[in-house]
């Protein structure tokens, strides 16, 4: 897994800074220059770098933007949660106070249905009663 992640880790860094010149291979193509040339080589090592230096200072500015940008979109989502757990709460107590109005609601009427029945058989009733009067006075 660690040669996964550095041969990753290099190949990142290659395009990112370009390849990295070998000690070696500086040193071949310095051992024929004079002094000169080999002033001219060191600047075009150094113009090289600094190329490299700037494009990873883009990277890096860019990645600070889009880092930025997350941030203040990770902060709008907390502000929009904490406001819907907000409502959340407010609307469960007062589903809970409706509740329990219900249930003592529920337990006020469970005898009161029979007393209704009964109240509408005697309203029946009495209606019939008065019918039946008229009718035969």
């Amino acid at each position: 897994m660690a040669n996964t992640l550095n041969s990753h880790s290099a190949a990142y860094r290659d395009r990112l800074l370009g390849p990295d010149l070998k000690s070696d291979d500086v040193m071949k193509r310095a051992s024929n220059m004079d002094n000169q040339g080999i002033v001219g080589f060191q600047r075009q090592i150094m113009r090289e770098q600094d190329e490299g230096l700037e494009q990873l200072e883009e990277t890096v500015i860019s990645t600070k933007h889009i880092a930025l940008a997350v941030n203040e979109e990770l902060n709008l989502h907390t502000r929009l949660l904490d406001t819907l757990d907000d409502h959340v709460e407010s609307t469960n107590s007062r589903l809970q106070r409706i509740q329990k109005k219900l249930a003592i609601f529920n337990k006020r009427t469970k005898g009161g249905c029979t007393c209704l029945l009964l109240l509408v058989v005697l309203i029946v009733f009495l209606i019939l009663v008065v019918l039946a009067l008229i009718k035969y006075v």
